[in-house]
């Protein structure tokens, strides 16, 4: 559904990047990271977080792992490392990272809650988890019809597609009945409209054609979508990205 192929991919991961970094790399920040640190950057997508941990881990290394890593470039950084790989299908060594993020991954995984458990593996000594992804409040309660009748396809397209758009709200003990400790969290609303803070068009437009080909939405729904985007005064909210991480206790 979401694949390298389809139009307008890299506008899709550059309107992530934008309205979401800064809050990803406040959480990271305050870990705090140590410059020896290992990285593993699951679901790398455009890169820029793995690129962002290499600056900051220059005596250590940066694993960027993606399906496809047609949108990373590999001489970023030389203690960046890409791989191309199904992460479901890999099994790294135990305790081998110091650090391993994630962000709007394991909602799309079909086995989400043992990968989170094989994945607490791969963590060294005190090394820490970070997993983000999105909770999508229910599209009735949007206070806008026509976002009510988009965001019901959207979140509907999704769970076809085997997605769970909210189960992140159980991550935290999730985290803790693996045996991290230290687990915290953190939400980031994400907006709808806003003018220049808007990040759903790139989404929508990627979705739009399979939503009117299976009945979900009409041309006249996109349409009023696009008009509100140029009004000033139309902000919304349709999800909220949290944040959740934890520590393997040190040995």
């Amino acid at each position: 559904m979401l694949s390298n192929d389809a139009h307008r991919e890299s506008d899709r991961l550059a309107s992530i990047q934008r309205n979401v970094d800064a809050f990803t790399t406040g959480i990271l920040d305050g870990l705090p990271i140590k410059s020896s640190w290992n990285c593993l950057e699951l679901g790398a997508g455009a890169g820029s977080i793995a690129y962002w941990l290499a600056e900051r881990c220059p005596d250590g290394r940066v694993v960027a792992v993606d399906l496809d890593t047609r949108h990373l470039e590999a001489g970023r950084a030389a203690n960046l490392e890409i791989e191309e790989a199904d992460i479901t299908h890999e099994d790294y060594t135990p305790g081998s990272f110091d650090l391993i993020h994630a962000r709007y991954l394991f909602c799309h995984l079909p086995e989400r809650d043992e990968m989170v458990a094989r994945v607490t593996r791969w963590l060294s000594p005190g090394g820490r988890l970070v997993i983000e992804e999105p909770f999508h409040l229910p599209a009735s309660s949007s206070p806008f019809p026509v976002i009510q009748r988009i965001l019901d396809a959207y979140q509907r397209m999704y769970h076809d597609h085997g997605a769970d758009l909210t189960w992140v709200r159980g991550l935290p003990a999730l985290l803790a009945r693996n045996s991290l400790t230290e687990v915290a969290f953190a939400g980031n609303p994400g907006c709808m409209g806003g003018l220049g803070k808007d990040r759903w068009l790139p989404l929508i437009t990627q979705a739009a054609p399979a939503l009117l080909a299976d009945g979900l939405i009409t041309e006249a729904d996109l349409t009023e979508f696009a008009t509100l985007l140029k009004d000033p005064a139309f902000i919304d909210i349709p999800q909220i990205t949290l944040s959740a991480w934890g520590r393997r206790p040190a040995e």
